[in-house]
């Protein structure tokens, strides 16, 4: 609303308006008003949840080896997160950009999916919550609304990069100049950094066009899904969710940056999204929300974000990632996601497999991964059999987190330095 209003404004010679047109200036404020939104708001809900007695049954029983009581904390904090982004993108973004409203459509769809969860689990004492069958089927919806608005929207187009010109030399790449709808994805360690989805169905001769996008959608639907649900395993400790996505929110923001500015992608060589400048705005106003999260949600946790925050912040990074044709670095970015999911996946067959034989058996101490770290030599099952058993000594949950925040840092660089290895 404030960028319309400095537009007119700005008609009327007064001075200062023309800072809103900046994705830069814009992006900032978002940042600012979405933390202080946070903290601000995020002080008021804890007051108001500890009132009602809101509070994640599942996590009274979980007490820190190290001796704080977690019992009584409240949940749903997801809200204050989704609240602190809706806030700075209603005041600051452009409404005819596709991109924010794809974004902003992420938000709330993926945040009332979240809310149903937690409210069944907490208000209806059930702690399955949720069934799994319609959280899927919220994600798979998701999916096909990402998919399909990507596909028919005459504003989600690129202009590729498809030559290199050398002067003096010095490289230069040039972009088409016509805009044009394309199924190309920029895929890490290859020569040219693209793959074609029609290519891969090639087989359908003529129709590889339409196909390419149909496999799109597929893929779409099954990146939303396994960052969605890997966010949510994520979510388990003390600031781990929160500090984790705000790290890939930056890296995909400086993505979506690059790929906006055509010199700045021509460098890179990397595809040129017109248009894609506003999601930087939006994730700024993101990482704004999850810091200040933060402040509320750092060890020890003063309220947990549940499903409203974890599923909410994993399609965001999906969405994200997909809006601006990166979505195949997103086993490299969010490795620790993937590392969480595969944990609990290995974890469930193998024990599956053991109970067959009539023998109790685990891979690991504890899934999702993070949760094997701070385990105790007491709360392991002694009648079952275990594959690893690192750590011998629990580590601070604060330990844990931290560790992990710099084990996506350093995946953050790889994949910003994989635009460069071919």
């Amino acid at each position: 609303m404030l960028y319309y209003l400095a537009n007119l404004l700005e008609k009327w010679d007064i001075p200062g308006m023309h800072m809103f047109s900046y994705v830069s200036f814009r992006s900032l404020m978002a940042l600012i008003i979405s933390l202080l939104v946070s903290m601000w708001f995020g002080e008021y809900f804890i007051k108001m949840m500890k009132r009602k007695n809101v509070i994640e049954t599942q996590r009274d029983a979980s007490i820190d080896p190290y001796g704080v009581n977690k019992v009584g904390v409240p949940s749903m904090g997801g809200v204050i997160i989704i609240v602190a982004i809706l806030v700075p993108c209603l005041l600051l973004g452009r409404f005819d950009n596709v991109y924010l409203n794809l974004m902003l459509v992420t938000t709330v769809w993926l945040g009332a999916l979240g809310f149903a969860d937690d409210y069944i689990k907490i208000f209806k004492k059930d702690k399955e919550g949720l069934h799994g069958k319609f959280k899927i089927i919220g994600q798979v919806g998701l999916g096909l609304i990402v998919g399909l608005t990507l596909y028919y929207s005459p504003q989600a187009v690129i202009r590729e990069n498809i030559s290199i010109q050398k002067t003096n030399g010095i490289e230069t790449i040039v972009h088409k100049s016509q805009e044009e709808k394309s199924t190309k994805t920029t895929i890490p360690f290859f020569k040219k950094n693209q793959l074609d989805y029609a290519d891969i169905v090639s087989f359908c001769g003529k129709h590889k066009q339409k196909a390419g996008w149909i496999l799109f959608v597929f893929v779409t639907i099954l990146v939303v899904t396994a960052v969605s649900n890997g966010a949510n395993l994520n979510d388990g400790m003390d600031g781990m969710a929160a500090g984790n996505s705000a790290i890939i929110g930056v890296t995909l923001g400086i993505l979506a940056y690059v790929s906006s500015h055509i010199q700045f992608a021509g460098y890179l060589n990397i595809m040129y999204i017109p248009g894609c400048e506003e999601i930087v705005v939006y994730v700024c106003a993101f990482v704004g929300a999850l810091i200040g999260f933060l402040w509320y949600n750092a060890y020890p946790a003063q309220i947990f974000m549940g499903d409203t925050g974890s599923l909410t912040i994993g399609g965001i990074i999906a969405v994200l990632a997909l809006a601006i044709h990166k979505e195949l670095l997103i086993p490299i970015l969010c490795g620790i996601f993937l590392v969480e999911n595969l944990s609990v996946i290995l974890q469930t067959q193998y024990f599956k497999m053991g109970k067959k034989k009539g023998v109790r058996q685990r891979v690991f101490k504890r899934t999702p991964i993070h949760d094997t770290f701070r385990v105790t030599p007491q709360q392991m099952d002694p009648e079952c059999s275990y594959l690893f058993t690192f750590p011998r000594r629990p580590f601070h949950e604060a330990k844990i987190t931290v560790r992990f925040w710099i084990t996506t840092i350093i995946l953050a660089a790889i994949t910003i330095i994989t635009l460069k290895i071919r």
